[in-house]
């Protein structure tokens, strides 16, 4: 029934690429995404569909009821760019001086409108309400979701959809986990007071660069000697500040880095485990010390029943030529707020640029944008498959 939107979702490529073109010229950091969401909004006001603007923060949500009955569900697309200096040499290259699009999210944006616009004439056609979610703020804890959870964005919401253009996953592959997909990203902090003095008198000082060092080390003993080996979970130190002069010690230091974890009872073992390393290496030094830690987006489990609707919709779209199930990524996302209040499932639309190998979050980062119509092709077939199971 479906298979002409397809064929119109194939004939709105160039659009897409525009948009995501655009976009991508003219990013916005989190939780300033004023111009991106007047665009988004805007682009609703065109076609005539009813949208908020300002949900819990910079976020929109437009509705498309349709003419039959059927489940309101949610499509959900991020908007938000990140503070990295675009270094790749392409026409649309970002124009703001250390503001990218580093992840896809213009990709995700411009999939989503151009979905909605190609639904328009199928209106009368589709079994209950779509719901487009254009989400502000997916890369910054607190993020996005959240606020605009508490504005009442899943009101009346049966059910939440959304996919990320990924760059490890060839384009026609798509991939997400039957329950855990992503892991719980949190954040900690930790000042080392010791005391400063010469460099050729370290009797007479508490070495902070010395502790730090040997943090940073016994730090990474917690998963190995304190996490069960079939569990996972991970510790980084991201950022290590201290000392001005080769020839002083330095009387403070600060590390930085985050946590990953996939259940609360792991990250609990974590953070008790750090501050016991933090006060033994510093009680050992007859040095003080501060402990930051801030529990970030929860891990994104997916609700089985609606991981495999995905599943069985793209096996069942034109241009997909994979839909599996893969193992869980440590990488954090705040889709996982939707998750823990009504049933979905998030998945990867591959999109890897032959050629192509930086990651995502990097200054040259970019994808192959046949995925675009791919990544609206299978929110649509998900959101289907949703209402022909009820």
């Amino acid at each position: 029934m479906w298979d002409k939107l397809m064929q119109d979702l194939d004939g709105l490529y160039e659009e897409m690429v525009h948009i995501r073109r655009y976009l991508h010229q003219y990013p916005e950091l989190s939780f300033h995404e004023t111009e991106t969401a007047k665009y988004i909004a805007s682009f609703y006001e065109e076609l005539g569909i009813p949208y908020q603007s300002n949900v819990g923060g910079n976020g929109v949500v437009a509705k498309l009821e349709g003419g039959k009955p059927g489940k309101t569900v949610a499509l959900r697309a991020d908007f938000d760019a990140l503070p990295i200096q675009d270094a790749k040499d392409a026409p649309y290259k970002s124009t703001v001086p250390g503001v990218m699009h580093a992840c896809g999210h213009d990709g995700h944006t411009a999939a989503l409108l151009c979905l909605a616009k190609a639904l328009i004439p199928y209106k009368e056609e589709i079994p209950g309400t779509v719901v487009f979610l254009h989400q502000h703020a997916e890369e910054i804890t607190p993020g996005g979701a959240k606020p605009m959870i508490e504005a009442g964005a899943l009101d009346g919401v049966d059910a939440v959809f959304g996919t990320h253009l990924w760059i490890n996953t060839p384009v026609g592959a798509v991939e997400t986990a039957p329950e855990s997909f992503f892991a719980g990203a949190d954040a900690f902090e930790i000042t080392i007071q010791g005391k400063g003095g010469h460099g050729a008198q370290p009797h007479q000082t508490k070495d902070a660069i010395l502790i730090g060092s040997q943090l940073v080390t016994s730090l990474q003993q917690i998963v190995s000697r304190k996490i069960d080996p079939l569990n996972s979970a991970v510790v980084t130190v991201g950022t290590f500040e201290a000392g001005k002069a080769f020839n002083v010690i330095a009387d403070t230091a600060t590390l930085k880095g985050t946590v990953r974890t996939f259940n609360q009872e792991i990250q609990e073992t974590v953070i008790q485990e750090m501050e016991k390393h933090i006060k033994g290496a510093c009680v050992s030094h007859d040095a003080s010390y501060e402990f930051y830690y801030t529990r970030g987006y929860p891990p994104l489990v997916n609700h089985p029943r609606e991981a495999d609707l995905v599943l069985n919709a793209a096996a069942n779209t034109p241009g997909i030529e994979r839909a599996e199930y893969v193992s869980p990524v440590m990488t954090g996302e705040d889709f996982s707020y939707y998750m823990l209040e009504r049933p979905g499932a998030f998945y990867f639309t591959g999109a890897q640029k032959e050629g192509h190998v930086y990651p995502h979050h990097h200054p040259k980062f970019d994808f192959d944008e046949r995925a675009l119509p791919l990544s609206a092709k299978t929110l649509f077939q998900s959101y289907i498959a949703y209402q022909n199971q009820h």
